[in-house]
């Protein structure tokens, strides 16, 4: 079992930044990617960005250029920086994990972190 607990949240006005944090406990050393998904008020789940354990990253889209994410394995945390921040960002913020199993993957979730960006 994996625990994650993410920190970090809160308001900011647009084009503002703020820095999220996940730490990652438990049976953490076969966690291959690290990452945080996103859901906004009646939408989907949405991966925003992710780390594998060689350091390898994904964004989607909508944040390329504005948000960077960074992975210690040595504090076992992972990070988001955003910077530019849109309204369309807010949004509660999940730290995600991802360990290769026999099966396929098992996937943990945090609690949520919410994000509000607003004037």
């Amino acid at each position: 079992q994996v625990q994650l607990v993410e920190s970090g949240g809160g308001l900011v006005q647009p084009g503002g930044s703020l820095r999220l944090s996940c730490a990652a406990s438990g049976r953490i050393f076969s966690i291959t990617y690290l990452g945080w998904y996103r859901q906004a008020p009646g939408k989907d789940r949405e991966l925003v960005a992710r780390i594998s354990s060689r350091g390898n990253t994904n964004y989607a889209d909508s944040v390329k250029g504005r948000f960077t994410i960074s992975r210690d394995n040595a504090k076992n945390t992972v990070n988001l920086e955003m910077n530019s921040l849109k309204l369309e960002d807010t949004a509660v913020y999940y730290c995600n994990a991802a360990e290769p199993s026999t099966t396929g993957w098992d996937v943990y979730w945090g609690q949520g972190t919410e994000v509000t960006v607003s004037s």
